[in-house]
């Protein structure tokens, strides 16, 4: 079964995104210009470099509408805003959400606001405004409609982390999912019985602030993060296009993932899609191995090697022993 979208196609529409916006480039800007496939927006005020970003939950909306659960996506919304930035070295300090409504809805917009300020106080980012919208011309369907958005400010910390320092010969370890997290859902949507599915879809994505920030201010040389969302682990491969990341031993993944394998039956898709219980990659060389998984099991995050970066470009999974390309 193939992804319900092309990514090719949305990878056209991204360049072309990103071919328009350079041209509002300043010059506190103008020197990041080649992270524009990274994980933020890098800028410069004062002596301090910033990484700004925004995403959304997606699809996983819809799972709470169906449920009438809404006092978990804010965590959702924060979570993969803060993970992402994290992949630069980038600590969170503020953010402002976004909610779209159908119509006034005092009791959905205070269950969503449980769960942004739960993700708020777990990754130590303050919620510091926001705009709620109710537009009925465009949020339409489900017994709740409604849209939820995040934009996050952080600072860099130590230095910034881009994976052009990741070399071959190093290791990736991942760092263990609570779940699906925040993507793939269209897919899972598709092919997984939600009465029976349905609540372990809604599990609130992973927050990594605490144990990724303290792997950032140790003395470990980490040469590349990787926050697996959309595009699974293909996201390995934009942060250094001249090594290749081979995935030799990703354990495995909770029953939800043979769930969802069962009705896909391809591990290039199910690789390319979900995360398969890895929700971050942590690329270094193999001597920081047990330090940094000291510090994941500090802070009750199991961790695994999952893997290792060689000379042979591109994302790649061993399975049987052949290679499957997971390079997008």
């Amino acid at each position: 079964m193939k992804n319900p979208y092309d990514i090719s196609h949305v990878k056209k529409i991204q360049n072309a995104i990103w071919s328009n916006i350079t041209t509002t480039m300043t010059p506190i800007t103008a020197k990041n210009l080649e992270l524009g496939a990274h994980y933020g927006g890098v800028f410069q005020v004062g002596n301090e470099q910033l990484v700004m970003h925004t995403d959304g939950v997606g699809t996983k909306l819809l799972i709470a509408q169906e449920l009438e659960k809404y006092n978990t996506v804010g965590i959702d919304a924060i979570a993969m805003n803060v993970n992402d930035i994290l992949c630069l070295g980038a600590e969170p300090l503020v953010g402002v959400d976004y909610i779209a409504l159908e119509k006034e809805d005092d009791f959905l917009v205070e269950e969503l606001m449980k769960g942004l300020v739960a993700g708020a106080k777990e990754s130590n980012c303050a919620i510091i405004g926001g705009e709620t919208a109710i537009i009925p011309e465009i949020i339409k369907g489900g017994k709740r409609p409604f849209d939820l958005t995040f934009t996050v400010v952080g600072k860099i910390r130590k230095k910034l982390i881009t994976g052009q320092e990741i070399k071959p010969g190093q290791i990736i370890i991942g760092l263990e999912s609570s779940g699906l997290h925040s993507n793939g859902f269209t897919l899972a949507r598709k092919v997984l019985d939600m009465k029976k599915w349905g609540k372990e879809m809604l599990e609130p994505t992973k927050i990594y602030c605490k144990s990724v920030l303290e792997m950032i201010e140790s003395d470990i040389q980490i040469s590349g993060l990787a926050h697996i969302t959309g595009g699974g682990f293909s996201k390995l491969t934009r942060l250094n296009k001249e090594v290749g990341f081979e995935l030799t031993s990703i354990p495995k993944p909770p029953k939800i993932f043979d769930a969802l394998f069962e009705k896909v039956k391809d591990s290039k898709v199910m690789h390319t899609t979900f995360n398969m219980g890895i929700g971050m990659a942590i690329i270094l060389e193999q001597q920081h191995e047990n330090q940094i998984k000291s510090i994941a099991k500090k802070h009750g995050v199991n961790s695994f090697v999952i893997g290792k970066t060689t000379n042979k470009k591109g994302g790649w999974l061993e399975s049987d022993g052949k290679d499957i390309n997971l390079t997008l």
